[in-house]
């Protein structure tokens, strides 16, 4: 007994210190475990309520004179994976200046996630560069930055020689990114640098950096698009300077970012062709270790965890494992605090493959064109919706991105970024450096991961349009301008088409209608029951965003002198196509649209000429009416309908509509000329509404569902409202015959073509039109998404000659 204690002893003392830092050691392990555990399970979280749409608007080209339609195809994706996403209905399109002013806007319906507008460019606008963007209703819950946008240029040709520039070009944008977030003292350094005009163009330059003594300790020079790096040890937590030497020969100094004493710094770096590395060092004394998580899109990729050791940790990181597109790694400290982050991009490996194939190279004017398209996947055929456009080109027109360059590198960037299918098509050495450039100038995240580590969700101000526009407003006290909560407001705009839309107001007042086959600018009227809520102001909100991103607006657009030639002749071109060609500007597809009343089909329905006309509708309705019962009171005229399913009559008046709007005051409606009417139509029973109830509706309709004359409520609102654009027809001539390619109509056209709806089959797809009178070099572009989520572009160029 004693022999086996001894023996126990002598263990413990031999191996005690090595089981106790074993047992330390797999404490430590699950403390990391369970923090980076904590971290992905919070950030999942978020991103599970967080949905994100992104919008890709192909806009048939890049520069425009006025009086010229602009023509776009919108597709819509989700965030994480880019594939078609058909929440909204409604998209959300404007045309801002540099001043952020909306020259244009229009609301254009989506269906199965694609949709298509256009606008007429009002002689009224300036020459200038101007952004177009896109957004949806639930976008505007989130920040402006994920709204498309895109530059364009816009030319009035009649006033272009006299645009006076107001760009100062004698400032300069520069800006320096160290890598990770800091400058730490005694930690070296990458830091990245961008500049640019005041336009927005980048800028290249030779630089020098000085210490605070003036002392040179570095010379960098910008690669690619007006951005660079270079790499340094910061001694003290002194100011640094940058020194700039312009094209113009003109210097300029910047200072850079302030050093901290002590803090993290990060570094990402290529590993081999499998694998990426990334090293932390901090001087953190406290620090034992590090947490790292990426992820793409919201979508959750590395979650690790490493010690430190003398002041650094590292991860490898296989490549494999991420996400095609840009990855944000976010480096955490032992309290769980977000103190470094990187950007890396991998090209997506698989992309749609669009082939198009002219059966010329060369044609004459007014010739057919027959294209054929096909999309496929590297091993074989792949359906797809594609966009068209054919553009003359010119010496005024600039390349815009594709979808692909958009949705998997643009849309996750901040700010504009220069040509960005560099990324994805250049071979040259140095795309690898210019890309790492691009990741570490314009990093941004989607969210903030203070309100992802304290379960903060955003708040969601604007629910998503799921099956069509929702008509923002409030209601209000009259007197006082307070909230009126729990009041029932009706919309309608009076046509032959019966649609009603009501609202129950909430806490703070706010009211939604959701509004169906609404096209076109038309008056709507937004009323309470004054019969009852005769003390209540109403108001309608515009539905287009307030807000508005950063660094993505361009200056005035000066037409320099050896454009003159390109402008002369576009404002020839224009010039004609309006004199000949205008009445082909407003050709609209008309929608489809239910002409059956929002209550379906009526119990009764009377059309009065089949009748005897009678001088009252009192008369009518007591003669050949038998669901509504007409009785008078001290008050005047009260209806009641019948309640056919009980057999009996309701206690409670009807709904009663002139032309779809609610009338409440039926003395009113028993006071207009029964010859206006044309139709009457009743429902003898309860009709649900949302959450409001009707004991019955009687329904009248005149002639030209205008109401004709009746007076409205003078408490009711009545605004001039946008609705959805209609679908503008495209239109190009043919020349078929001999006697159209004889036509003396002369043909100026600089857009041949454009189709927002091509599908593709297994099989090729022919299109075919026509060149115009205007010899010169035309341009080719397909853009393309499949179900999938695979996406694609291609263009080619060709030329019309005048004689062949």
């Amino acid at each position: 007994m004693s022999s086996s204690i001894s023996c126990i002893r002598s263990f413990s003392r031999q191996y005690l210190p090595v089981l106790l830092l074993w047992i330390m050691g797999v404490g430590t392990a699950q403390a990391q475990s369970d923090s980076v555990r904590s971290l992905a399970r919070r950030f999942n979280q978020y991103q599970q309520q967080t949905l994100q749409e992104k919008l890709y608007l192909h806009l048939d080209r890049p520069l425009y004179l006025t009086g010229e339609t602009m023509w776009f195809k919108v597709y819509a994706v989700d965030g994480t994976y880019a594939q078609p996403l058909a929440q909204s209905a409604v998209v959300y399109v404007e045309v801002l200046d540099k001043n952020r002013r909306a020259v244009l806007q229009g609301k254009v319906p989506l269906a199965k996630a694609i949709g298509q507008g256009s606008f007429q460019l009002p002689s009224s606008l300036n020459s200038g560069s101007y952004t177009v963007r896109a957004y949806t209703s639930w976008m505007k819950n989130f920040s402006p930055e994920y709204y498309f946008h895109s530059p364009v240029t816009i030319v009035n040709t009649a006033r272009a020689s006299g645009v006076v520039s107001t760009l100062d070009t004698a400032s300069y944008d520069v800006h320096f990114f160290p890598e990770g977030g800091n400058l730490v003292r005694g930690i070296a350094s990458k830091v990245a640098f961008k500049v640019t005009d005041r336009a927005g163009r980048s800028i290249p330059v030779v630089g020098t950096l000085l210490d605070a003594q003036g002392k040179s300790l570095t010379t960098f020079k910008t690669l690619r698009f007006g951005m660079g790096a270079f790499t340094f040890t910061p001694a003290a937590e002194a100011a640094y300077t940058a020194v700039l030497k312009l094209p113009s020969g003109r210097i300029v100094s910047r200072k850079l970012p302030a050093v901290y004493r002590a803090g993290y710094v990060m570094h990402l770096e290529e590993a081999g062709l499998q694998q990426i590395r990334i090293v932390v060092q901090t001087t953190d004394a406290d620090a034992d270790r590090v947490d790292l998580l990426g992820h793409a899109r919201q979508q959750l990729t590395t979650a690790t965890s490493a010690p430190i050791r003398n002041g650094q940790a590292e991860f490898l990181i296989n490549k494999a494992t991420l996400s095609e597109g840009i990855s944000h790694f976010t480096v955490f400290n032992h309290r769980h605090q977000p103190v470094c982050e990187r950007l890396y991009f991998q090209r997506p490996k698989q992309q749609l493959t669009i082939k198009a194939q002219l059966d010329k190279g060369q044609y004459a004017t007014r010739q057919k064109v027959n294209l054929q398209l096909t999309t496929a996947t590297a091993s074989q055929p792949l359906p797809a919706n594609l966009s068209v456009a054919v553009y003359r080109l010119d010496s005024l027109a600039a390349p815009a991105p594709s979808i692909t360059s958009y949705l998997w590198l643009a849309s996750d960037l901040k700010g504009m970024v220069e040509n960005p299918d560099y990324y994805f098509t250049s071979t040259e050495p140095e795309a690898a450096a210019a890309t790492e450039n691009l990741m570490l100038t314009h990093g941004w995240s989607r969210f903030r991961w203070e309100d992802v580590l304290a379960n903060r969700l955003p708040a969601f101000q604007y629910l998503p349009e799921l099956q069509s526009h929702l008509v923002r407003g409030r209601i209000t006290h009259q007197g006082t301008g307070q909230p009126a909560p729990d009041i029932t407001a009706y919309l309608s705009s009076p046509s032959r088409l019966i649609r009603l839309a009501n609202s129950i107001s909430a806490r703070d007042g706010s009211i939604q209608f959701e509004v169906d086959d609404f096209y076109g600018t038309r008056d709507i009227v937004v009323q309470t029951n004054t019969q009852h809520d005769s003390t209540y102001a109403v108001e309608i909100f515009s539905p287009f965003s307030q807000q508005y991103a950063t660094g993505v607006f361009s200056s005035v657009f000066t037409p320099y002198p050896r454009f003159k030639n390109a402008f002369t002749q576009r404002h020839v071109q224009a010039q004609v196509q309006n004199a000949y060609f205008r009445r082909y500007n407003n050709l609209y597809t008309l929608p489809d649209t239910d002409s059956l009343a929002f209550y379906g089909m009526p119990d009764e329905r009377y059309m009065l000429d089949d009748y005897t006309r009678f001088k009252t509708l009192e008369e009518v309705l007591r003669e050949y009416v038998p669901g509504v019962k007409v009785r008078i009171k001290k008050d005047g005229f009260h209806f009641t309908v019948l309640d056919n399913p009980n057999r009996s009559i309701f206690s409670d008046p009807p709904l009663v509509l002139l032309d779809g709007m609610p009338v409440f005051n039926t003395n009113r409606i028993m006071a207009m000329d029964p010859l206006k009417i044309q139709k009457l139509e009743v429902l003898d029973s309860r009709y649900f509404q949302g959450r409001s109830m009707y004991s019955g509706i009687v329904s009248f309709t005149t002639y030209k569902g205008n109401l004709d004359g009746f007076p409205l409520d003078p408490k009711a609102l009545v605004q001039e409202y946008e609705g959805m654009q209609l679908q503008r027809e495209f239109y190009a001539p043919r020349y078929e015959t001999p006697a159209q390619q004889q036509s003396r109509l002369p043909d100026l056209r600089n857009l041949l073509y454009w189709n927002p709806a091509v599908t593709t089959t297994s099989a090729a797809r022919a299109l075919e039109f026509y060149t115009s009178d205007q010899p010169g070099m035309y341009q080719v572009v397909v853009q393309g998404l499949a179900a999938n989520g695979l996406s694609g572009s291609t263009s080619l160029a060709f030329e019309v000659s005048q004689a062949l």
